[in-house]
């Protein structure tokens, strides 16, 4: 979790941390914030070997997937969440991925979540 104004050694901990334990992406979307401008950022996707895609200036409709997630957040969690600290936000996010991960379903899926549960037997491709 990062507190207050960021810059490019904050931005770039918070992406090593979110993608901690994961595969690294091959290529990186972001939009024309002058945060992704900061030499540090910009040496770490060097480093890392990620190519960054920029957005469509002021279209936010240029990222359908990204859109539809933060809508999602927002309808299925936060619009009926009370949180106190950025700490008790943080748990109820990681909640909500575990739930929309393993027990939601899903439309594209069947109706499947897109986290096999153990009794299901047989493997399935994962969406990521």
């Amino acid at each position: 979790m990062h507190v207050g104004a960021v810059d490019g050694v904050g931005l770039c901990r918070m992406f090593n941390r979110a993608t901690r334990g994961d595969t690294l992406p091959k290529y990186l979307s972001s939009d024309h914030d002058r945060l992704f401008e900061f030499h540090r950022w910009q040496a770490n996707l060097r480093i890392l070997d990620v190519d960054e895609i920029k957005t469509v200036p002021y279209a936010p409709r240029s990222h359908p997937f990204v859109e539809r997630l933060i809508g999602t957040i927002r309808r299925e969690c936060l619009d009926s969440t009370l949180f106190w600290t950025a700490a008790d936000l943080e748990m109820k996010l990681l909640e909500f991925q575990r739930y929309y991960n393993r027990y939601r379903a899903h439309a594209g899926l069947n109706g499947r979540p897109p986290i096999p549960t153990p009794d299901e037997g047989g493997a399935r491709a994962s969406p990521r």
